[in-house]
Protein backbone atom coordinates (compact mmCIF):
# COMPACT_ATOMS: atom_id res chain seq x y z
CA UNK A 1 0.00 0.00 0.00
CA UNK A 2 1.35 3.44 -0.90
CA UNK A 3 1.71 6.25 1.62
CA UNK A 4 -1.18 8.13 0.00
CA UNK A 5 -3.41 5.06 0.30
CA UNK A 6 -2.37 4.51 3.91
CA UNK A 7 -3.12 8.13 4.81
CA UNK A 8 -6.51 7.95 3.09
CA UNK A 9 -7.36 4.80 5.03
CA UNK A 10 -6.29 6.45 8.29
CA UNK A 11 -8.36 9.59 7.55
CA UNK A 12 -11.44 7.52 6.75
CA UNK A 13 -11.05 5.44 9.92
CA UNK A 14 -10.60 8.55 12.05
CA UNK A 15 -13.54 10.36 10.49
CA UNK A 16 -15.80 7.40 11.26
CA UNK A 17 -14.92 7.72 14.97
CA UNK A 18 -15.20 11.52 15.33
CA UNK A 19 -18.65 12.85 16.20
CA UNK A 20 -20.03 15.20 13.53
CA UNK A 21 -20.13 18.21 15.86
CA UNK A 22 -16.48 17.71 16.82
CA UNK A 23 -15.49 17.23 13.17
CA UNK A 24 -17.13 20.56 12.26
CA UNK A 25 -15.22 22.33 15.03
CA UNK A 26 -11.95 20.80 13.84
CA UNK A 27 -12.69 21.74 10.22
CA UNK A 28 -13.43 25.36 11.21
CA UNK A 29 -10.21 25.51 13.22
CA UNK A 30 -8.19 24.07 10.34
CA UNK A 31 -9.78 26.51 7.90
CA UNK A 32 -9.01 29.40 10.26
CA UNK A 33 -5.36 28.36 10.49
CA UNK A 34 -5.05 28.11 6.71
CA UNK A 35 -6.66 31.54 6.29
CA UNK A 36 -4.28 33.04 8.84
CA UNK A 37 -1.30 32.61 6.52
CA UNK A 38 0.46 30.20 8.86
CA UNK A 39 1.20 27.82 5.99
CA UNK A 40 3.47 30.46 4.47
CA UNK A 41 5.69 30.16 7.54
CA UNK A 42 5.98 26.38 7.94
CA UNK A 43 8.90 24.23 6.85
CA UNK A 44 8.26 22.75 3.44
CA UNK A 45 9.59 19.64 1.73
CA UNK A 46 13.22 20.23 0.80
CA UNK A 47 13.73 23.11 3.25
CA UNK A 48 16.64 22.89 5.65
CA UNK A 49 15.75 23.13 9.32
CA UNK A 50 17.69 25.52 11.49
CA UNK A 51 19.80 23.88 14.16
CA UNK A 52 17.89 23.28 17.38
CA UNK A 53 18.32 21.73 20.81
CA UNK A 54 15.60 19.82 22.62
CA UNK A 55 15.47 18.10 25.98
CA UNK A 56 15.39 14.30 25.89
CA UNK A 57 13.38 11.95 28.09
CA UNK A 58 15.92 12.17 30.95
CA UNK A 59 16.22 15.95 30.92
CA UNK A 60 19.45 16.25 28.91
CA UNK A 61 19.81 18.65 25.97
CA UNK A 62 20.19 17.02 22.55
CA UNK A 63 21.47 19.08 19.62
CA UNK A 64 20.29 18.45 16.07
CA UNK A 65 23.75 19.50 14.87
CA UNK A 66 25.43 16.84 17.03
CA UNK A 67 23.00 14.21 15.79
CA UNK A 68 23.55 15.18 12.12
CA UNK A 69 27.31 15.06 12.63
CA UNK A 70 26.91 11.46 13.79
CA UNK A 71 25.00 10.46 10.64
CA UNK A 72 21.69 11.00 8.84
CA UNK A 73 18.94 12.52 10.98
CA UNK A 74 15.26 11.74 10.58
CA UNK A 75 12.84 13.97 12.44
CA UNK A 76 9.36 12.70 13.24
CA UNK A 77 6.60 14.37 15.18
CA UNK A 78 4.33 12.28 17.35
CA UNK A 79 1.00 13.82 18.10
CA UNK A 80 -0.46 12.23 21.19
CA UNK A 81 -4.06 12.03 22.24
CA UNK A 82 -5.37 14.71 24.57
Amino acid sequence: MSLAETLTTMREAASAKIPEAAAKIMQRATHGLRQSGILDKVVKVGDKLPDFTLINQVGEPVSSLALRNAGPLVLTVFRGSW
